[in-house]
């Protein structure tokens, strides 16, 4: 027998007192001040308002204040409300029972108040249709009230609730609070993403006596989604987004997507939304990257705000206490479905570049005092000998270039001239009929130094990347024939077995068929590790285990492989450089112009494989500026 002191005691299970209980509930939902304006906002959306503004002090830990115009609460209704658990968002069903999966409103728990005035002192006023004014005390957990009160709310009813010394009555959390600066900046992200939502709704934020922002009501419709989200993202959003609207297995996507050109160092430009509520998802950044990797590198970022609404049914949003994060019943559909519509929506923009590259040219140009000396009459070459050479250069394949003018201008086949001491600028002689300028890029008029053309539209002019341009062409077609004839696969003479552990040995191969369909045939081999038999003939001689290693990560972290797929853009787009027209080369008019008609013609032809621009245009009004004639 052992030592009786020995053995440890046995540990007494207690009853925890409502007020540690409501601390710990506020530890989880209340964790910063944005936190709490967020849960109080929420509840006012629920409510019904129209016109939210919040006003903090100190970074919302010495005052926060938020009034709303909603439908207001009764003196009895206030009391209950601070009740843990006490919410009106959720009613039994026929039979008696709460569906947590059929939630329609933004809150649910019924534990911000409660938590919120467990650790705080908080003030409470409000008014419903046909009932007086009433207030509401509550100090770190004690209740005051209620009692009549004067309502000078922003409607004949709503609720104002003000809240000071937040986590008073928790010292300790006090010390894991930011400087005043981050708790007001992580406020204002918290109540942009929730106007960004709901552009129907007024939002304003003061801050220590100043306007942070102002946000005027919206018309429900796209426009007036895209003109809040303006406010909030930016101007050039608003010029730049392209309208997503698609539909599958019940889930309806809609939002905007802006142009490849318009990207950003990081992806704090990207938000998601489910059923109106404001999520962060780590499956976003995925999708979004898997569809934009034709058109940026891996360190840039699209902007993006996208709604996803669906059956409540098929969404918990009960996941996480601060309901930022959910979990789809089917992550596949929707996330199919996102990359499908993203994809989709880029290929029909066509041609198009962002505003913002011709906007930052024009700011990049200033006007500076012209030397007599600085114009030569060297300096202009007009070109009226007929081009020596149509051939193309060696090794050189380039797409068949199929204009919609045929008989207006030529297959685009760059000549093989040498440019060794011509002068830098040749201008197209004038032709018998000169062709129309209003084709969207316009008709080609020069060349500047071998690399750029220079084409006229009907309001402006247009200066083409030649080699940015042809590159991108040359890709999408060759893509358009790996879709064809499909992915050619090379066997390995000795398979080579990877190893991996138990947990990414299985993701991977339970997406081998996605991965054989694009060139790479894996088997297992036992516990933790697979057996590649075959890669994609495109790549050549590669570190298999790297990219084994890379897909798994991938799976693990965005449910894709984007390795592979990463790895294609790699491969082709060095074989679309290497294959297209190089800057250097002198072009005629025919071939300048059939240049122009196939990036019309061509999706994305606005941006090369690595996001940058293949052509700016410039409005004649802003040249005119320039030149002090406007």
């Amino acid at each position: 027998m052992p030592d009786s002191a020995a053995l440890p005691s046995r540990p007494i299970i207690r009853q925890l007192p409502p007020d540690a209980v409501n601390r710990i509930a506020a530890g989880e939902v209340i964790e910063r001040p944005a936190a709490a304006i967020k849960e109080l906002v929420e509840n006012a959306l629920d409510a019904g308002a129209q016109s939210i503004s919040v006003t903090i002090e100190g970074g919302g830990l010495k005052r926060l204040i938020v009034e709303d115009d909603g439908c207001g609460m009764s003196g009895d209704d206030m009391r209950l409300a601070l009740e843990r658990h006490a919410t009106s968002k959720l009613s039994p069903g026929e039979d008696g029972r709460i569906d947590l999966l059929n939630i329609h409103t933004m809150g649910f728990r019924g534990e911000a108040l409660p938590s919120i005035g467990s650790v705080s002192r908080m003030t409470l006023t409000s008014r419903a249709a046909g009932e007086d004014a009433a207030e509401l005390f509550v100090e770190a957990g004690r209740i005051e009230g209620p009692k009549p009160a004067a309502f000078s709310g922003r409607g004949l009813t709503g609720t104002r609730i003000e809240v000071r010394d937040l986590f008073h009555a928790t010292p300790a959390r006090l010390k894991f609070m930011k400087s005043e600066r981050s708790e007001t900046l992580a406020i204002t992200d918290s109540l942009k993403r929730l106007a960004m939502a709901r552009a129907d709704v007024a939002f304003s934020l003061e801050s220590n006596g100043r306007s942070v922002f102002r946000y005027a009501a919206h018309p429900d419709t796209e426009d007036g989604r895209l003109q809040r989200l303006g406010a909030i993202m930016g101007r050039e959003f608003r010029e730049n987004a392209l309208a997503v609207d698609a539909e599958r297995e019940g889930v309806h996507l809609t939002g905007f997507a802006g142009l490849p050109t318009l990207n950003r160092g990081n992806a704090q430009r990207q938000y998601l939304f489910v059923n109106g509520r404001p999520v962060k998802d780590r499956m976003l950044n995925g999708v979004i990257r898997a569809a934009y990797q034709d058109f940026l590198a891996r360190d840039r970022h699209p902007m993006a705000a996208l709604f996803v609404d669906l059956d409540p049914e098929y969404v918990d949003v009960n996941v996480h206490p601060a309901k930022t994060e959910v979990r789809f019943r089917d992550a596949g559909n929707v996330r199919g479905l996102i990359i499908g519509a993203l994809r989709h929506t880029l290929a029909a923009a066509g041609h198009r570049a962002s505003t913002t590259v011709a906007a930052a040219a024009l700011g990049k140009t200033q006007a500076e005092p012209v030397q007599a000396d600085v114009f030569r009459p060297s300096t202009l070459w007009a070109d009226h000998q007929p081009t020596r050479s149509t051939a193309p250069s060696p090794g050189l394949s380039p797409p068949s270039f199929r204009a919609p003018e045929p008989q207006a201008y030529n297959t685009f086949q760059p000549t093989s001239a040498a440019t060794d001491g011509q002068p830098s600028a040749r201008v197209e002689p004038e032709q018998s009929a000169p062709p129309e300028t209003d084709f969207p890029l316009g008709v080609a008029r020069a060349q500047l130094h071998e690399t750029y053309v220079v084409a006229q539209t009907d309001d402006g002019i247009v200066i083409v990347d030649q080699h940015a341009a042809h590159e991108r062409l040359v890709y999408e077609d060759m893509k358009r024939q790996m879709e064809i004839g499909g992915v050619k696969r090379q066997a390995l003479l000795i398979p080579d077995v990877v190893e991996l552990t138990e947990d990414e040995a299985v993701r991977v191969l339970e997406r081998s068929d996605e991965l054989a369909s694009l060139g790479l045939e894996l088997e297992p081999f036992g516990k933790g590790a697979v057996c590649v038999r075959a890669t994609p003939a495109l790549f050549g001689e590669m570190d298999v285990a790297g990219l084994i290693q890379d897909l798994a990560d991938d799976f693990a972290e965005y449910d894709a492989g984007l390795a592979l797929k990463e790895r294609f853009e790699e491969v082709m787009g060095n074989m679309a450089c290497r294959g297209s027209v190089r800057a250097g080369r002198r072009l005629n008019a025919e071939e300048m112009n059939a240049l122009l008609r196939q990036m019309e013609a061509t999706p994305h032809s606005g941006q090369c494989n690595h996001g940058r621009p293949t052509y700016v245009e410039l409005k004649l009004a802003d040249i005119e500026r320039l030149f002090g004639r406007r």
